[in-house]
């Protein structure tokens, strides 16, 4: 089949709802894109967010020809990291549930950045954050199986399909960065509702591998 990397349409639902709460919920990337675009207007954050993008897409190779190794090498091996990738899930569900999203922008006066550097700042923040490296290597997991022979191209394709998804809740921020900052910060209720959501998905998905696995 030639579209055989394309994962099926459940899984693409469910993938895309976690997707979605993801790049809803805010993290270091959003609080860096709304920061930049208070202080040096919505053109620079959106090359953040290009950078923040760039760096999903080097994750999304590293895990996908990563994780296609490691199948290879050993089933086992696989087993335990969507075991462990499970319990990542849920221990974020509970995270969410006790200390909730964090959104802390300041609007500082700083230099404008050139384009270049305002890509290069949004890449470091994705590329170098252990805990974007450590949900990527548990998130995607779930959502492939060890003797399916596309799984690197469904990896890969997960992996972009993320972006397509992350990037444009991300540029809808920016563009909204002026009084979105202050509505979130002013109404903690649809943050917790948020939080709620978020630990209810990844519970859901925690529980679910937990118990295909026991089987």
């Amino acid at each position: 089949m030639p579209w055989k990397f394309v994962p099926s349409l459940p899984t693409l639902f469910a993938f895309a709802a976690a997707s979605l709460l993801l790049a809803a919920t805010p993290g270091p990337d959003m609080t860096l894109s709304i920061s930049r675009a208070l202080a040096q207007g919505k053109k620079a954050a959106l090359f953040v967010v290009v950078g923040t993008g760039l760096g999903i897409v080097v994750h999304t190779l590293l895990v996908a020809f990563g994780i296609s190794a490691l199948i290879t090498a050993s089933p086992t091996a696989f087993l335990v990291l969507k075991t462990g990738g499970a319990a990542y899930l849920l221990w974020l569900a509970i995270q969410a549930i006790r200390y909730g999203s964090s959104l802390s922008v300041t609007k500082v006066t700083e230099a404008k950045g050139t384009a270049l550097s305002n890509i290069a700042t949004g890449f470091s923040v994705n590329i170098l954050n252990p805990k974007v490296v450590i949900f990527f290597m548990t998130f995607l997991p779930q959502f492939v199986s060890a003797d399916d022979p596309a799984v690197t191209g469904k990896l890969l394709f997960l992996g972009f399909f993320f972006i397509a998804i992350g990037m444009p809740v991300n540029a809808l921020v920016v563009l909204a960065a002026d009084w979105l900052a202050a509505w979130l910060q002013r109404n903690r209720r649809v943050m917790r509702a948020i939080d709620y959501s978020f630990a209810g998905v990844f519970s859901v998905f925690a529980v679910k591998i937990f118990l295909t696995q026991s089987r």
